[in-house]
């Protein structure tokens, strides 16, 4: 057998929304190579780990997030990713809710520091991971007619234009606001509240949850979003 002379790392593509803006979670990284670069969360696994163990790992030692659901969705093994030595990477994938998670804080120096960055206007990443987020961006797309994304992202109470920003981020397209809204409510899946939005400097809007149950069986069949 051949002497093995490549690596594993680990990156996570993890999306948030909040504000009316879809987010990815970034780092600014400390070390060489692409030192004070921003990143994806990511580094090598350990000789030790299994690879689930790993992504768990070095998103909270990166960011202090602990215990997220996450899924691998691709893997990356051009030969020249890294400068350092042949590194195949296994990119893991979250949906989350910003305003129900704690402060983000590195636990290690690798980086200095984790935050959320808007998609709309995202710069060039170290290494490879501006494709590692497209890739990702990409399958949260095709994701939006077949699972219920929304729901992993939105705050429990949300506005219709909450939602519908949230679809126009993903899309980046326009919708029309009344035809949105029409086909959203026909789904049966929002459930009105007897609430409006507090503490806004705007004429308060009405509040909406989803009936979890209703949403995800409607979502066994492909939506038509467009």
């Amino acid at each position: 057998m051949p002497k093995f002379e490549s690596a594993i790392s680990i990156d996570c593509v993890i999306f948030g929304f909040e504000a009316g803006e879809l987010k990815i979670l970034l780092i600014e990284r400390s070390n060489d190579p692409f030192k004070d670069w921003l990143a994806l969360p990511g580094n090598l696994v350990k000789q030790d780990e299994g690879i689930d163990e790993a992504a768990g790992r070095i998103l909270h030692e990166l960011t202090g997030l602990n215990d997220l659901h996450m899924e691998q969705f691709h893997t990356f093994g051009e030969v020249n990713r890294h400068p350092s030595g042949r590194v195949i990477t296994i990119a893991y994938y979250a949906l989350i809710r910003i305003n129900s998670q704690k402060e983000l804080k590195p636990l290690i120096q690798f980086a200095k520091k984790a935050f959320w960055h808007p998609v709309s206007d995202l710069p060039k990443l170290a290494f490879d991971h501006s494709e590692i987020f497209k890739t990702g961006f990409n399958k949260l797309r095709r994701r939006l007619n077949y699972q219920p994304i929304a729901y992993e992202l939105l705050p429990e109470k949300f506005t219709l234009t909450q939602l519908q920003q949230l679809y126009e981020a993903i899309l980046n397209k326009k919708l029309d606001k009344r035809n949105f809204r029409k086909k959203m409510l026909s789904y049966g899946f929002l459930k009105e509240l007897d609430e409006k939005q507090k503490n806004v400097s705007f004429r308060a809007a009405k509040l909406y949850k989803f009936d979890r149950r209703k949403y995800g069986k409607i979502f066994q069949n492909e939506l038509n979003i467009e």
